[in-house]
């Protein structure tokens, strides 16, 4: 029985890979960069599929010119806002994403993030892997997180592991969300209805919201004033959450002491201010990165392809 045809714009894990040989024939990227447009539409000629990664933009002139035998495009991961949805949906072009097996890792690096930042972790291995000296006792000072509120702005699976977790740290949790969670999700989390409101208690805040037209450069110049002077901020959602001008202002005014950021807008580039900041922890990227959970995206990816070529229900289609 001839396999489908499956386009692979990326290279994914062994056990990954290792399934898509089983149940596809499989159209890779040969190269580390993203395929270009015309390259994706070429390896798209005659495929029943396509396994794209948040690096692959399908705007509305891909789906114009895509192939009709294309039946499903599954994307490695939680956020689609490189995808056009109308442009799929007008082909009859089904979706998938990867939801509900990220935030565990993902809450992982938020952690790693708030700690990095807040004890000025950059600064200290500038330090030893330059020349290191012996510090003064007012040298590197950092803040303690024990006792202090963490906001968090977002109060879904990511927003709570993360909140599970800082209160191992002794941390104070309230939380701003389109709506009020139940008990036995958020326990003594304090809730507040207007984000301003939780911004102004928030001596940390943590970005755990998707980027929408409602939430995009949430945190500006105006946001950012109103938390209180010395916060610390961590973004591990999307880039475009922040403005970054803003946020690099505030940083270098003291209005924010300092920032863990996994995320950026128009990553992999990120304004070059955050890189002349001695007070930024900054990773690329990395939030899913355990072995563990890419395992996990790509089975649930590949479990929506399969689902969808044999015409049934698939776990995780996007609303179109």
């Amino acid at each position: 029985m001839k396999k489908p045809v499956l386009v692979v714009a990326s290279q994914f894990p062994k056990e990954v890979e290792d399934r898509i040989d089983r149940g596809y024939e499989a159209r890779r990227n040969p190269n580390t960069a993203p395929f270009s447009q015309e390259q994706m539409l070429a390896a798209a000629d005659g495929a029943d599929a396509i396994f794209v990664t948040m690096l692959d933009r399908l705007d509305s002139i891909f789906f114009e010119k895509v192939s009709p035998t294309v039946r499903v495009i599954a994307t490695y991961s939680v956020g689609f806002e490189h995808i056009d949805l109308q442009g799929a949906a007008k082909k009859k072009i089904a979706l998938a994403y990867t939801p509900g097996v990220n935030h565990e890792a993902t809450a992982d690096i938020a952690m790693l993030l708030l700690l990095g930042a807040s004890r000025r972790a950059y600064e200290a291995q500038e330090l030893v892997r330059g020349a290191w000296r012996p510090l003064s006792p007012n040298m590197l000072l950092g803040w303690q997180v024990g006792g202090k509120v963490l906001g968090i702005f977002g109060m879904g699976k990511i927003g709570q592991a993360v909140a599970r977790r800082a209160r191992g740290f002794g941390m104070k949790i309230h939380y701003s969300n389109g709506s009020k969670l139940p008990q036995n999700l958020v326990g003594d989390a304090i809730y507040h209805e207007d984000p301003r409101e939780l911004l102004r208690v928030s001596q940390f805040l943590s970005l755990h919201a998707p980027e929408t037209p409602e939430t995009r450069h949430f945190l500006n110049a105006k946001s950012i004033s109103l938390l209180p002077r010395g916060a610390v901020v961590v973004n591990t959602a999307r880039g475009g959450l922040v403005v970054d001008e803003d946020l690099i202002a505030a940083l270098r005014s003291g209005q924010v002491a300092a920032a863990g950021l996994d995320v950026f807008a128009g990553e992999p580039h990120l304004h070059p201010g955050y890189l002349e900041l001695k007070n930024t922890f900054l990773l690329p990227h990395i939030g899913s990165a355990t072995v563990e959970t890419r395992v996990a995206m790509g089975m649930l990816a590949l479990d929506n392809i399969d689902a969808v070529l044999a015409g049934k229900s698939a776990p995780t289609l996007i609303p179109q």
